[in-house]
């Protein structure tokens, strides 16, 4: 007799869920529920839900992980703020970011949140070094970042990469933030932010 075998087929792999509910507009006009983020360690972390300008004047800011129910646009544009000439400036820096999401939308054709969400998955380093003391001696060793510090990191390097183009240039705040966010959504090491993760990531390669 012959032994029948039995096929398994093959288990299709998840689906990758929208990271915000349905109804969510950034800014009035920009779908944050088609917006999906492809990393899943990210996925949690990133917060898109807004309403209307994403301007919530610091209520989370004493509270224990409050950034985490921030908006990952308003929390961008508050690391826009951080040096230079544009500290204080939020209305000018919310003015910018708004406009190189509607300049990208018009040359993409896409939904330009999917384009920073992209940019933040590529510039968020996985580890890192720090410091360990024996006796007199430091030495550095390799260490995994959390979700919650790489999407720190990412969020400062792409803000401090915009910030930077504009610094000896002609170029606007907002023509910077587009060349920023477009290199690093292609994963392009000519991009500030992927090319401090690259070097990040080598450092700890070599401290393991």
């Amino acid at each position: 007799m012959s032994e029948e075998v039995e096929i398994q087929e093959e288990s299709a792999p998840e689906e990758i869920k929208p990271i915000a509910g349905i109804g969510t507009l950034v800014f009035g006009k920009y779908d944050a529920a088609t917006v999906v983020c492809r990393d899943p360690g990210l996925a949690p972390y990133i917060n898109l839900s807004t309403v209307g300008v994403p301007h919530t004047g610091g209520r989370h800011a004493n509270a224990w992980f409050g950034k985490a129910r921030l908006s990952i646009v308003e929390r961008f544009v508050n690391k826009l703020m951080r040096t230079g000439k544009y500290t204080g400036k939020k209305m000018g820096a919310l003015k910018a970011f708004e406009s190189a999401l509607d300049s990208i939308a018009e040359r993409s054709g896409n939904n330009p949140l999917q384009a920073f969400v992209d940019a933040i998955c590529s510039a968020a380093p996985m580890e890192e070094i720090t410091r360990i003391k024996f006796g007199a001696v430091s030495q550095p060793k390799a260490v995994d970042s959390s979700p919650s510090r790489r999407l720190d990191v990412a969020l400062a390097n792409l803000a401090k990469g915009s910030q930077q183009g504009t610094s000896k240039s002609k170029r606007t705040l907002t023509q910077c933030i587009i060349n920023e966010i477009t290199k690093a959504s292609n994963n392009d090491v000519t991009s500030y932010a992927v090319s401090k993760k690259e070097e990040v990531q080598r450092i700890a390669a070599s401290a393991r």
